[in-house]
């Protein structure tokens, strides 16, 4: 999501050694994970799995300092899996775990920032992406972000695979097989389908993901509760109030929105209060506060936060 120098801010309230539990974990679990039944997974501690419908799961990475989310929804012919995670599990051997042997697997992102793509290299043949340099790019792969996010404090040490190289963690390069865009349909069977809505602003390849038949929307990064970072420089202001705002005027159709970061069941009505929030931001009626030494101004709304650099505005 951000370079370590970007995430000073936030990193510093939770430098612990490493080899100790970290300070951030002190909030786990999120007391929203207690609605949702947890599936016992055997072969990684790295990982924790929610049912978010009978054939919809949650594959949370609760110890990093990230809390990254994925999603699987599983279908009748096809099964989806929605983001790969840090890399630093193998959440291959989740899905294999979870989806019946009969039905074809499809993996997409909703965007290709590194803690959502760390594992694409493992699906070679079924990546499914929005077609943009942004993409390209960072399918070459990345080592300094990677190294990046083994910080003292961004991790909990305890739970990382017993195979798990520091040294040798890296982004691997991927290969996207087959593009997608606004309105096309992700076709799993039995008339399940998820609609591709286009919300850049975060990143520039920014999707979310519609399932009318679960009502539940797949957000990414565009949303989740916290504080939501737009301050790298493939951050566009506009075009995230614009994205907020589609997303606005969906969100009576769907019961849930499942982000990409810390909970994966999130009220719907948020969205709008997100919408109207930067709409203001933007309008130059809100009133931040300081961060970072006065480098990023930070607008807080209770649930989540904005975190801005002055000069996108």
């Amino acid at each position: 999501m951000l370079t370590f120098h970007q995430l000073i801010p936030f990193v510093t309230r939770r430098l612990l050694s490493s080899s100790k539990k970290p300070a951030w974990c002190s909030k786990l679990p999120r007391p929203q994970y207690s609605l949702l039944d947890r599936v016992s997974i055997q072969s990684q501690q790295w990982f924790e799995v929610y049912r978010i419908r009978p054939h919809v799961f949650a594959i949370y990475e609760p110890y990093h300092w990230e809390e990254s989310i994925s999603y699987l929804v599983v279908g009748s012919k096809h099964s989806l899996l929605i983001d790969t995670g840090m890399g630093i599990g193998n959440i291959q051997e989740i899905i294999n775990s979870l989806i019946p042997s009969s039905t074809s697997l499809k993996v997409i992102n909703t965007h290709t920032h590194h803690d959502h793509v760390g594992d694409n290299w493992r699906f070679s043949g079924s990546l499914l992406g929005v077609h943009s340099e942004f993409a390209q790019q960072n399918a070459q792969g990345s080592i300094e972000e990677a190294q990046n996010e083994l910080q003292p404090g961004m991790i909990w040490e305890k739970y990382l695979p017993k195979d798990f190289n520091p040294k040798a963690y890296r982004i691997h390069p991927f290969q996207i097989n087959n593009y997608v865009k606004e309105g096309d349909e992700i076709d799993l069977g039995e008339k399940q389908k998820l609609k591709v809505i286009s919300t850049p602003g975060h990143a520039p390849d920014s999707i979310s993901l519609l399932d009318e038949k679960e009502r539940l929307l797949f957000v990414g990064d565009t949303f989740y509760q916290g504080p939501i970072l737009l301050y790298r420089p493939e951050t566009n202001l506009k075009d995230f109030l614009q994205s907020l705002e589609k997303l606005a005027k969906i969100s009576t159709k769907v019961d849930l929105i499942l982000p990409g970061h810390n909970i994966p069941n999130v009220e719907p009505n948020l969205l709008i209060k997100a919408a109207k929030a930067m709409r203001e931001i933007l309008d130059g009626k809100e009133i931040s506060k300081k961060t970072d030494d006065g480098k990023y101004d930070e607008y807080s709304y209770g649930e989540f936060s904005f975190v801005l650099d002055q000069s996108f505005l």
